[in-house]
């Protein structure tokens, strides 16, 4: 009977664990839809009635705690079974080609990858969309105060998220616009993941977060949230780079315990509780709000400041026939 009553008791965590699972799935599924829909009507720079991150959230550490929200949801769906199948499962006609037919597999790892573009993408928008040069700094100044929230949470993707963001061409070109900004926090926050040395800042700082983590007394302090890329990176060529056999033809378990190492690490990241309290319309905002594409942020950065060279003017010529419909 004990026997029994363990085995229900598992099949219930089971059951529960794929009822979230499923959960996250469907989630960003109706996430992206809703997204893919509106990249498509503001290709061009919107009009001034469309709302704008400082509209929902003009305090950066309220902001960077709803962005851990999201991070810790969409990290608490991918489970360590996506890293082997994205890079051990082997395509068994062929040893050396990594099977991707079972799509579905990784969904979440590569819909948090997709978060992670989108991030990107939403900060260069917010960025590009004011007319004004005064506005365009002040958001620029915002997510930088954003940014150093999410460095002293522990939210490392976030933070790599906004500064690439920051560092797209459409933006990093604007300078009246930078002129008006204080960017020595910037610069700071730069530093820290600058990818000189292999990320050899960021491997520091998250190594001394992964320490408070460990003597932790509160959640918050719990926090790490990697720079998720970097650690696929560091997972792919680990598993890719080392052999699984010595020449002697010994397992290599130095290999596999460092590769157990990594993806256990995430796992304990990851089941982290948010203790921040969720504010609905903030999250709902960071998921739905309408984005540039990749030429409507170059041309809504055109319109912001003049390009400055002829290569700059034909694209801008380009772009407004093409998405503008104008001459």
């Amino acid at each position: 009977q004990a026997y029994w009553k363990k085995m229900n008791q598992l099949l219930q965590t089971l059951n529960q664990k794929l009822a979230s699972l499923s959960h996250g799935q469907e989630g960003i599924v109706k996430i992206s839809s809703a997204v893919s829909d509106k990249l498509v009507a503001f290709k061009s720079k919107p009009p001034s009635i469309q709302r704008e991150i400082l509209s929902v959230c003009s305090d950066p550490y309220t902001l960077a705690q709803q962005l851990t929200h999201v991070e810790l949801e969409r990290l608490s769906h991918i489970g360590p079974e996506e890293f082997v199948q994205a890079f051990v499962h082997k395509d068994p006609l062929d040893g050396t080609k990594t099977c991707f037919s079972e799509q579905k597999k990784t969904s979440n790892l590569e819909a948090y990858v997709k978060w992670f573009n989108r991030l990107c993408y939403l900060v260069a928008t917010e960025i590009c969309m004011p007319a004004k040069k005064k506005q365009r700094a002040q958001v620029i100044e915002f997510f930088i105060d954003v940014a150093r929230e999410c460095f002293n949470i522990g939210n490392f993707n976030s933070l790599m998220a906004i500064i690439s963001g920051m560092n797209m061409s459409p933006v990093s070109r604007l300078k009246k616009t930078w002129s008006k900004v204080k960017t020595a926090k910037f610069f700071i926050l730069e530093h820290q993941m600058d990818p000189t040395g292999n990320f050899y800042n960021y491997r520091t700082a998250l190594r001394g977060a992964a320490h408070r983590s460990l003597t932790a007394h509160s959640n918050r302090e719990k926090i790490v949230i990697p720079f998720f890329s970097l650690l696929i990176k560091d997972i792919y060529f680990l598993n890719e780079g080392c052999a699984n056999r010595l020449p002697n033809g010994h397992v290599n378990f130095e290999k596999f315990l460092e590769l157990a190492k990594q993806v256990g690490e995430f796992i304990t990241w990851k089941q982290v509780e948010c203790p921040f309290e969720q504010d609905p319309n903030i999250i709902h905002y960071l998921h739905t709000a309408p984005i540039f594409t990749e030429d409507g942020l170059y041309l809504a950065s055109y319109e912001s400041e003049s390009p400055e060279n002829q290569t700059e003017k034909d694209r801008w010529k380009s772009l407004r026939s093409t998405i503008l419909g104008k001459t």
